[in-house]
């Protein structure tokens, strides 16, 4: 590419949400510019109008060089024989062959395990033209980024550096953040004092203008003349006071700090004990005339954080399935797992919610012995406050409030085992870090499926199994 693409003044907005306004940016050649924001931000909608596939509501895109595009989307729906990571391998070959200007990805390492991660990053390593992805993959924003596009508070910030970079700068800038909320909300109740304290003198003042008058020390139009002289320096404070506050006001509302989730669970480590919760020995699982694995051995008690690896298709997802006994699994061995209301299961589709209930019954039906407001309090710290947000339907829910209610779930009623495949993918950054706030705190055993390796070191895993191939085995490996 000979010249950049130009973003002039781009807004977009859709009835009732704002986006982002007014951003504008060039895209140099062979730039590596990642996008990253909160699902649902606009992120994938930018990718769409930097190539011409959505009109923005206001500002253009200049593309005076005729820049050609490559385009790989989140959801592939070609190649339906194929796995997530064969689609993905198969679109991106196909994008690539075009030998286009511009590189467009949206989440291109969802769905990829180790070795296929390693082909992606080869392929963009020898890729010479410029790269503009959406991503909440932090090893990949590590190594790749030197430019972020970061959609957050409808506005679209743009940092030059590393990912590393950013999130020490973004750290020092949450810190002043929080200083500056501090002070102004100090300042605003010193304001407010301020304002009943000059309400309370004009009073006083207009009482002893009344006095003055009944005792004919002085005349009426003297004290008229006091009193207006009075009210009107009375109303230039105030004005002064309420100018003064809402300009904090609005300055409050242009801060934003990431919300916290600090979760209480209604069982404690000592009620779930370190002893053995999942035991299984000389154990195969598979399907019916397939096994997909054998020799499987491994032992995990409470509060131990144990990953399981292996390539698309080692059959990682089906030990979890032969551990929750689904009926299609077909399994052989010692099998010692709790009974399947002390298992909880996450994925990355969230598939164990109820899409006809809403946000409330989702809980409620979990623990009837709990009275309404003991639901909605615990409802709010996993920050379901509103009461539009409790009484959504989960089928409505975005990625992110899915996974806060699952995590609500876990808490109200919560399991001797979690199981969690890929449950980071498609979710933001904010909340992939509540998400690892919340496991960091969970007391019981946890088995993991996941490619994301910072996310793994964040929730504590220091245990590794490894599906060396399928229908052979497990090799235990800590790192």
């Amino acid at each position: 590419m000979h010249a950049p693409l130009f973003l002039k003044n781009i807004t977009l907005e859709f009835p009732g949400k704002i986006c982002f306004t007014d951003f504008s940016a060039g895209i140099q050649p062979s730039r590596r510019i990642f996008i990253i924001g909160n699902n649902g931000s606009g992120k994938t909608a930018l990718l769409k109008i930097i190539q011409g596939l959505l009109e923005p509501t206001t500002g253009i895109v200049e593309n005076k060089q005729k820049v050609s595009f490559g385009y790989v989307p989140q959801l592939i729906t070609d190649f339906a024989d194929l796995s997530g990571a064969g689609r993905f391998n198969k679109a991106l070959s196909g994008e690539l062959a075009k030998h286009p200007d511009l590189l467009l990805l949206d989440e291109p390492t969802n769905h990829l395990d180790a070795l296929n991660r390693r082909s992606l990053q080869k392929m963009l390593d020898s890729y010479a033209g410029t790269l503009v992805i959406v991503s909440h993959d932090e090893e990949f924003l590590q190594s790749f980024a030197d430019t972020l596009w970061h959609i957050n508070n409808a506005k679209v910030s743009v940092f030059r550096g590393r990912y590393a970079d950013y999130q020490n700068a973004l750290q020092a800038k949450r810190q002043s953040i929080g200083e500056q909320i501090f002070r102004l909300k100090k300042e605003q109740k010193e304001n407010q004092k301020a304002l009943l304290r000059e309400q309370q003198r004009a009073k006083k003042s207009r009482a002893y203008g009344k006095k003055m008058v009944r005792e004919k020390r002085w005349l009426p139009a003297l004290a008229d003349q006091k009193k207006s002289c009075a009210e009107r320096s009375a109303g230039q404070k105030q004005k002064a006071i309420a100018e003064k506050r809402t300009t904090l006001r609005g300055q409050l509302a242009d801060l934003y700090l990431p919300k916290i989730i600090r979760p209480v669970f209604s069982l404690s480590a000592q009620d779930i004990g370190r002893r053995s919760i999942l035991s299984i020995s000389r154990a195969s699982a598979g399907y019916a005339g397939r096994i997909v694995l054998s020799n499987i051995n491994l032992v995990l008690g409470g509060g131990e954080r144990l990953a399981v690896t292996g390539d698309n298709g080692a059959g990682k997802t089906t030990l979890f399935r032969a551990i929750l006994d689904l009926p299609e699994i077909v399994k052989s061995g010692d099998w010692d797992a709790p009974r399947a209301a002390d298992i909880g299961y996450l994925d990355q589709h969230y598939a164990m919610l109820d899409k006809e209930r809403t946000v409330y019954d989702t809980l409620a039906v979990l623990r009837p012995d709990l009275p309404p407001r003991a639901i909605r309090s615990l409802l709010s710290v996993f920050l379901f406050r509103a009461n539009e947000e409790v009484e959504k339907k989960v089928s409505v829910l975005s990625g992110g409030e899915k996974a806060r209610l699952s995590l609500a779930k876990i808490a109200v009623k919560t399991p001797r085992l979690l199981l969690l495949d890929e449950a980071t993918n498609n979710i933001d950054l904010e909340t992939k870090d509540q998400l690892a706030a919340v496991l960091r705190e969970y007391p019981g055993a946890l088995l993991i499926i996941s490619h994301d390796r910072s996310f793994l070191e964040n929730i504590g895993v220091e245990r590794w199994h490894q599906i060396v191939e399928p229908a052979i085995g497990f090799e235990p490996t800590t790192r």
